[in-house]
């Protein structure tokens, strides 16, 4: 996945979406509501809420969307068959029904699903929210003009891999069948336990085929939502929406819809969101942001804040910062050297890099810890806290390389804390202390991205990162690892290139699972197996830092996203 935005195709694992790591997500401004507003901490409806954004919300079209973009703001506009649980925490992991009566109802080995709809489910326009319109939603997401969406539906539907959308096919998608109004059936190529996760993607929104204005249709979408677009101007950097007076709180009990309008202000530096937030002045007093983290100088000011403190939410989402090998590439085919760099790494250093344990966890594992991944936890390669450069110099020995070697390091210039020069840094110094001499280069960020995806360009050896579209183990490790998702020509995240039929068919048997807390013990299995064979260095999970302004009430921050849910949000 994307970060800090999810508005766009994962095309790059290392620029993908939002916060991680794992545990429970504590939520500041919700525990010290009441110190924070007078004592008032009670949700009222009512009032502007402001969102101060870096990046414009663009693409504002649920065919073109990855996943709910842009942190909530989406689905405030638009409903899906399902949705995530809205509570903090790991009960956020969870996906319930949302424009459907429950999360779906498989055959008996999950390769066909069924749905149906709620009673009374209106557009903005007063008119009824149908199964063909959820059907021709998904079917215009597959024309090449309006990509951009997740890619699972082109893979997983019976004979959708070469459609081209209703605009150039008008016979529509065999698969996705409506026996009526309120019916929609899914037939796939193969088990899918955890369809009702795919069903959370924009792309399940419905779109009234009399209302599509295709690559238009972004400028004035209609809404199934609580809040429909009244301004979208410059490509979604400012966004104005009010309530959809047809909407009804009774069919959908997760979005709380407290402010009368919402008002998204977008490319604003990240200093200035921040510094605005922290005044808290007019409007700004109103205020959250879906897209800006606290960096570490921010937060080191706010913490001795007492005030501001109470205002910052703390959130976790799935989503592992690492190094990768390639082991095409020398030395890195050799086991031992790949097992050697494991145990010389420093985390307590990479840690610091990355901002400090406010803003990053040390990891072992690939799976972020949290129970809905299935982690289990593992250290395969005890480095300690700071390396252990004797074993490190011990393996290396093995390896043939007595006098230790030199290696090229590959880094995103971007100052982003993750995959930047400070990260990389860290583990320059940490390998040289165990003989491994260690040259950095950076790359700007479009040629970083294209250049660690390209088979033909990856190198041995470099800083990535992944986070997962929905929280299981499938969407985090069989990108990563399942041989058969190797992409020789065009971007490919199987950076180990590993084609383990092992590995494949445990992929392929859990996804038959549709008792999803089986499965997850099965994912962290596996993350424990694949982790042997050392193709990757998990290093830390990114943990958000966010402030809201002072009259922001019912703030909820859950597992899923790790970000303020917008959907809950009050203002004073």
């Amino acid at each position: 996945m994307r970060q800090p935005s999810l508005t766009k195709r994962r095309v790059a694992a290392v620029s993908v979406s939002l916060v991680l790591a794992a545990g429970a997500a504590a939520c500041g401004p919700e525990d010290n509501d009441a110190k924070s507003s007078g004592g008032d901490s009670t949700p009222h409806k009512g009032g502007t809420l402001t969102v101060l954004n870096s990046d414009p919300q663009s693409d504002f079209d649920p065919a073109r969307l990855y996943t709910s973009g842009g942190g909530n703001v989406p689905s405030l506009v638009f409903r899906t068959l399902t949705t995530r649980n809205r509570e903090s925490g790991a009960e956020g992991t969870k996906v319930v029904p949302d424009l459907a009566t429950d999360t779906g109802r498989p055959n008996k080995d999950a390769t066909v699903w069924t749905y149906t709809l709620k009673k009374g489910l209106k557009y903005e326009d007063g008119t009824a929210i149908t199964s063909a319109d959820i059907k021709y939603g998904i079917e215009r997401s597959f024309a090449p003009e309006m990509s951009g969406g997740a890619p699972y539906l082109r893979d997983w539907l019976v004979g959708a891999s070469d459609y081209q959308g209703p605009y150039k096919d008008k016979k529509g998608l065999p698969a996705i069948e409506t026996p009526d109004a309120r019916t929609i059936v899914f037939h796939l190529n193969k088990p899918e336990g955890e369809f009702p996760y795919l069903a959370t993607q924009t792309q399940f929104t419905p779109v009234p085929k009399a209302k599509d204005t295709g690559t238009k249709y972004e400028e004035h979408p209609v809404s199934s939502g609580p809040y429909k677009v009244v301004k979208n101007e410059n490509d979604g950097e400012t966004l104005l929406l009010e309530r959809n007076t047809y909407w009804s709180a009774a069919t959908d009990p997760e979005r709380k819809a407290y402010p009368d309008r919402i008002d998204v202000k977008s490319g604003l530096d990240s200093s200035v969101i921040n510094q605005r937030l922290s005044a808290s002045q007019g409007a700004d007093a109103a205020a959250v942001t879906t897209d800006t983290n606290l960096g570490p100088a921010e937060l080191a000011k706010v913490t001795g804040d007492k005030e501001l403190a109470a205002r910052v939410g703390t959130g976790h989402f799935g989503y592992t910062n690492y190094i990768a090998f390639n082991p095409k590439v020398k030395p890195f085919d050799n086991a031992k050297v790949r097992q050697a760099i494991s145990y010389a790494v420093d985390r307590s250093s990479v840690v610091n890099a990355a901002g400090g344990s406010a803003l990053a966890e040390a990891a072992t594992t690939f799976l972020p810890d949290q129970k809905s991944f299935g982690y289990e936890p593992y250290d395969l390669f005890p480095a300690g806290a700071t390396g252990n450069a004797a074993k490190a110099k011990e393996l290396l020995k093995e390896a043939g390389y007595p006098n230790g070697l030199t290696v090229t390091l590959t880094h995103d210039n971007a100052q982003n804390f993750k995959t930047s020069p400070e990260i990389a840094t860290a583990i320059q110094d940490a390998l040289k202390k165990a003989g491994i001499t260690v040259k950095l280069q950076g790359l700007e960020d479009n040629n970083y991205s294209d250049t660690i995806h390209d088979v033909k360009k990856e190198p041995g050896f470099f800083l990535s990162a992944w986070g997962a579209d929905w929280p299981s183990g499938g969407p985090f490790l069989a990108p990563i690892f399942d041989g058969r998702q190797i992409v020789k020509d065009g971007a490919n995240f199987n950076s180990g290139l590993l084609n383990d039929k092992s590995v494949n068919a445990e992929i392929d048997a859990i996804n038959k699972l549709t008792d999803l807390d089986a499965a997850a013990k099965r994912w962290g299995a596996l993350d424990k197996k694949i982790g042997e064979q050392a193709l990757t260095v998990p290093l830390f999970h990114p943990v958000y830092k966010r402030l809201v302004g002072k009259d922001i009430r019912n703030v909820v921050i859950s597992d899923w996203t790790g970000v303020l849910d917008i959907s809950q949000v009050a203002v004073k």
